[in-house]
């Protein structure tokens, strides 16, 4: 029987691609060459008769039949791998070590770590101390979730980043709060409370509602975005934070979008890891399910 399906290294070529949006990103999420890369999608379209992604500028997008593919072949692709380390090393338990920053890890990454954990038994995570001033030459760590502070940033040249979530915010606050606003005005009478090291988020979030705060003066300021959502679930005011810290809240009701208007800051959280860093099977893994965790959807408590 003449075998139908594409290889595997086309398979993986094709999915990276795919969740990268990028040839050149692929390449350095597989340790290939880019051109590695190129040519193994290459044989995968020839062989199916049909192009799989639309090449432009700013990157690949999916044609309906790189849509399908995908749906079709991604789950079962990442199955084989996970055999394939189970079966490999059935009595080494693969250690993964993280670095993440503090409040993410708490509010977002904590509460959904225990899916990771059921899916792959076989890998152990180990947290290593976040550092604010973090310049990524440390041995102990393998994958970082980081914060990027400002949009002129760049990252070291010896670290490839990916944006993960985080760049919108949303204005949140208590049930009880939220029942004296009404419109955008309304939220200035509330204590504003802000993170300290971006209290021009509050003018962000601003510009999106059409507000002028010229001469408004904030509430209370936090060094750490837990802290703030802390001090918003006791009703200390409105805060502005990143949707993603509030999914929870937001779902259980504790908190409260009312008016519900997003802006974005252009920031966001990325992982990110070195680009000379051996093929690593538990990153590679774990990088993907953040993916799918950062996709998921966010229904937020917005009053009408």
């Amino acid at each position: 029987m003449r075998i139908q399906s594409p290889s595997l290294v086309e398979l993986h070529s094709f999915l990276a691609v795919a969740r990268t949006g990028s040839f050149r990103r692929a390449a350095q999420e597989l340790c290939v060459t880019q051109a590695a890369v190129s040519r193994a999608v290459a044989r995968l379209e020839a062989d199916l008769g049909q192009e799989v992604f639309i090449r432009g500028s700013g990157g690949v997008v999916l044609t309906p039949l790189g849509t399908d593919l995908q749906r079709m072949t991604a789950r079962h692709v990442r199955a084989l791998e996970t055999a394939g380390m189970r079966l490999r090393k059935p009595r080494e338990r693969l250690r993964l070590q993280l670095s993440v920053v503090t409040s993410l890890g708490n509010l977002w990454l904590m509460p959904r770590l225990e899916d990771f954990r059921r899916s792959h038994p076989e890998i152990g995570i180990e947290f290593r101390q976040y550092r604010h001033d973090e310049d990524f030459t440390r041995e102990d760590v393998d994958l970082w979730i980081d914060v990027k502070r400002s949009l002129r940033q760049q990252w070291p040249r010896q670290i490839a980043a990916r944006y993960l979530i985080g760049r919108e915010i949303l204005e949140v606050c208590t049930p009880d709060v939220a029942r004296g606003i009404r419109c955008a005005q309304d939220v200035l009478r509330q204590p504003l409370l802000y993170h300290s090291a971006h209290p021009d988020n509050w003018n962000i979030w601003a510009r999106a509602a059409h507000l002028d705060l010229a001469g408004q003066r904030l509430g209370c300021g936090f060094d750490l975005v837990i802290n703030m959502v802390d001090a918003a679930r006791a009703g200390m005011g409105v805060a502005v934070v990143q949707e993603c810290m509030v999914h929870d809240d937001l779902r259980a009701g504790r908190l409260v979008a009312p008016l519900g208007i997003r802006a974005s800051t252009g920031r966001g959280y990325y992982l990110c890891w070195r680009r000379a860093q051996a093929q690593h099977p538990a990153s590679e893994l774990f990088g993907q399910w953040l993916q799918q965790q950062a996709l998921a959807p966010v229904s937020a408590a917005v009053r009408q």
